[in-house]
């Protein structure tokens, strides 16, 4: 395992300083079912996972993917990261692995495991270097827009940490308490200085990779990457984001999703 981490992060909460330019790559995991999205046949196409599915007459994967190559040559490279039994893709996709982009057959059973594989990728086959930055951004979230991606990384470029794009929690929030006939209310919580996580999120390779590897040794489930580092003693840089950044997940935000960008192009 690396010896990234500063031996002293418990007390200092930061990671050390970098010299050099850092460059900037983007990995996307995308070796999901979207079990929950609870899909029937779309477009006479059956049994594809979500991120496939046609959203506005597009792929859903290929509107995240768009919004990441409109930045051009501000990002090093991008890795989709798929299942090795995936056999959709190519059919899906068939643009991708223009100059810079990567398909990467290493997802794994988890998310983290395929984030894990992926960044394992970065540093043996591509040259990435274990201080150089990486934005981890979910396949179901395809309505992020450039300008947010660009706003994640001017506010963590200079960051000792790194961030997540999130969003203040704005409805009353509730913990329940299941019974017999479901689920009720067991508290009202205070929703003050509650986040919403979304993606990108925006750490070094190497610091990342360590903290991912360190969680799954020690039987620790993580669901984001920031977890994985707050684990370890950092505070993440919380960068606000867009309501509108929703992650795909529920039958009806296909077309809460479709709505949105029909009136992008509109």
């Amino acid at each position: 395992m690396m010896n990234f981490m500063s031996e002293n992060a418990e007390k200092s909460r930061n990671y050390p300083s970098f010299q050099g330019a850092a460059r900037v790559f983007v990995l996307i995991p995308c070796a999901g079912q979207g079990a929950r999205a609870g899909l029937p046949a779309v477009d006479g196409v059956a049994g594809r996972p979500k991120q496939y599915q046609p959203i506005a007459g597009t792929p859903m994967i290929i509107h995240t993917v768009e919004a990441f190559r409109s930045l051009g040559t501000a990002l090093a490279g991008l890795w989709l990261v798929i299942s090795p039994e995936d056999r959709d893709f190519e059919d899906v996709f068939p643009g991708f692995n223009a100059e810079g982009e990567h398909l990467l057959r290493a997802g794994g059973a988890t998310r983290a495991a395929s984030v894990q594989n992926g960044l394992q990728a970065l540093l043996t086959t591509l040259g990435a270097a274990a201080n150089d930055w990486v934005l981890v951004h979910d396949a179901a979230r395809c309505l992020i827009t450039p300008a947010q991606i660009q706003a994640l990384i001017a506010s963590c470029l200079g960051d000792a940490v790194g961030g997540l794009l999130a969003q203040p929690l704005a409805d009353t929030l509730k913990s329940e308490q299941l019974g017999v006939d479901g689920a009720r209310v067991n508290a009202t919580l205070d929703r003050a200085g509650k986040w919403l996580a979304q993606t990108p999120q925006m750490f070094r390779i190497g610091a990342l990779l360590q903290a991912l590897e360190q969680a799954e040794q020690s039987g620790r489930v993580v669901t984001d990457e920031s977890s994985a580092m707050e684990a370890l003693g950092f505070s993440p840089k919380l960068v606000r984001g867009s309501a509108l950044n929703l992650k795909i997940t529920y039958p009806e935000d296909f077309a809460l999703a479709e709505a949105i960008l029909l009136s992008r192009q509109g």
